[in-house]
């Protein structure tokens, strides 16, 4: 199952799925509100959504929600940078990188948002060749959910 808000990337994928014969269905639905049962998926892939949607922690909640325990979030998703330089130079650079960007918010502290609600993360920094450098790093990794008692609300 495959979810993804926006038309023009539903079509996209529909297409992809089709040129490689390849079956899901195609749900539309925003990150902060999955049509999903709780505890009813092991594994959530998340590519460069989490610096897009408007409330990351409403949507990393309903990640721990569906996940079952034990469940695992792969992610690549953009960071705020480490060097205090280019944080600064993504600061300044933000709203214009957001409308270039469909909405991205590179600065966003995304794996202390994970910690905080609820999941133990491990990744490691990469750099996307080709893109500037207000995107870098790209974090990719996993988070696994943490017991429910743990959980950040």
């Amino acid at each position: 199952m495959l979810i993804e808000p926006e038309l023009g990337t539903r079509r996209k994928l529909a297409r992809r799925l089709d040129r490689h014969a390849r079956t899901a269905r195609i749900l539309d639905a925003p990150a902060e509100r999955l049509p999903l049962p709780d505890a009813s998926v092991d594994t959530v892939v998340s590519t460069l959504v989490l610096c897009t949607v408007d409330d990351p922690e409403s949507a990393l909640r309903e990640v721990a929600r569906v996940l079952r325990p034990n469940g695992r979030l792969l992610f690549i998703e953009h960071v705020r940078a480490k060097s205090s330089f280019l944080a600064a130079c993504q600061d300044k650079l933000l709203q214009s990188w957001r409308v270039f960007a469909g909405g991205c918010v590179c600065n966003r502290p995304t794996l202390e948002l994970m910690r905080a609600c609820g999941f133990a993360v491990e990744a490691d920094d990469v750099v996307w060749h080709g893109m500037p450098a207000i995107v870098h790093p790209l974090a990719v990794g996993c988070a696994a959910r943490l017991s429910v008692g743990h959980a950040s609300r």
